[in-house]
């Protein structure tokens, strides 16, 4: 995560937008991600999503809003929480309470479609959940990382309540249609994806979750 870029994509989007500074809110950011419950959303996540975000965005309809939408999806976030989405979409709309435009309420529905419905309703939308998903196709060992990483968030769940949540939410994204919504991620991703979850799932059930 880099200053420099937040500033100068909010002063892109909302240049005009009273109350604090760009500079500002990238450090109550900063600090959000770096909350010493958080192991997998963190600094690190968004980075990686920005990453992502720049092999793509020139195939984007608003690259902007997907971009601050990226900065902000994790915003707030507590482990098991069903509303984290919703409360970091809030967050977004509170520090730009000035403002009303477009850009502002596509912002904000693109941190809602971060909770993984089945049909994000624009490309934009698609491209968001892809970007957030792309960490499945990281490589095995880095992939087993984050999984790590996902299970210490939880550590107040035993592993048998936790790992049958988390194998639900696997089995909801392997059984539809495609992985990624997009082409250009379906290209690049959706095999190694689809190949580490298989392999994922099969040690879970080796192991006897279910």
């Amino acid at each position: 995560m880099v200053e420099s870029r937040f500033v100068a994509l909010w002063n892109r989007c909302f240049a005009d937008a009273e109350g604090e500074g760009p500079a500002t809110i990238y450090v109550d950011l900063v600090r959000r991600y770096s909350e010493p419950h958080r192991r997998y959303h963190t600094c690190d996540h968004i980075a990686h999503c920005l990453k992502q975000f720049d092999l793509a965005a020139d195939l984007m309809d608003n690259c902007d809003a997907v971009e601050m939408g990226l900065w902000f999806h994790d915003a707030i976030y507590e482990p098991g929480a069903a509303d984290n989405e919703l409360e970091s979409a809030q967050l977004f709309e509170e520090i730009t309470n000035d403002q009303q435009s477009l850009l502002k309420q596509s912002v904000y529905d693109l941190i809602m479609v971060t909770k993984h419905p089945e049909h994000p309703k624009c490309l934009d939308e698609k491209f968001m959940v892809d970007i957030d998903l792309s960490s499945f196709a990281l490589p095995w060992g880095v992939f087993i990382q984050d999984s790590q990483a996902v299970r210490e968030e939880f550590s107040h769940l035993p592993d048998e309540r936790f790992f049958a949540g988390h194998l639900k939410f696997l089995n909801s994204l392997v059984r539809r249609p495609t992985f990624f919504f997009t082409d250009f991620f379906q290209t690049r991703y959706e095999a190694i994806a689809r190949k580490n979850i298989a392999r994922y799932m099969k040690d879970l059930h080796a192991n006897g979750y279910s």
